[in-house]
């Protein structure tokens, strides 16, 4: 298989740690994404998704706008490098059930895998590897019948 470099997403939608759970939901919307990544002087600290505003916001009786963005994330993100096999992230995933991983390089962030992205990637690699077969199952044939 590849590495995660090959099918990370490095235009990675970020917020500033100082936020609030409403400036978390109107970027959502706007970018039409589900998570964001929480930063602090240019480094990652932290992960906000949906399922985060929806479980914390809707279970309090607090406006979004009077609760910060550091109530709601998650500060305990996993994280993988670019060189890291994507065997060993699906796998990280897999063993934590997450379902999105931060790939950092040298303490930066460089990218993004979310389970879409797997799923994307396998897929492709699952055509790719049957169309192989189908072209080899001819070939047989042909020699054969030749």
């Amino acid at each position: 298989m590849g590495q995660v470099r090959d099918i990370m997403v490095r235009n990675v939608i970020t917020i500033e740690h100082d936020k609030t759970a409403k400036d978390v939901a109107l970027l959502l919307a706007e970018k039409e994404i589900s998570s964001l990544v929480v930063i602090k002087d240019g480094t990652p600290i932290g992960l906000v998704t949906e399922r985060d505003l929806a479980r914390k916001i809707s279970t309090s009786d607090r406006k979004s706008s009077d609760v910060t963005l550091s109530e709601i994330m998650s500060h305990n993100f996993r994280w993988v490098e670019p060189t890291t096999p994507i065997e060993d992230a699906v796998q990280k995933m897999i063993n934590k059930n997450i379902r999105r991983l931060l790939v950092l390089e040298n303490g930066k962030l460089a990218g993004i895998i979310t389970e879409t992205d797997l799923a994307k990637y396998l897929r492709s690699k699952l055509l790719i590897d049957g169309a192989l077969e189908d072209t080899t199952a001819l070939n047989r044939k042909v020699i054969k019948s030749s």
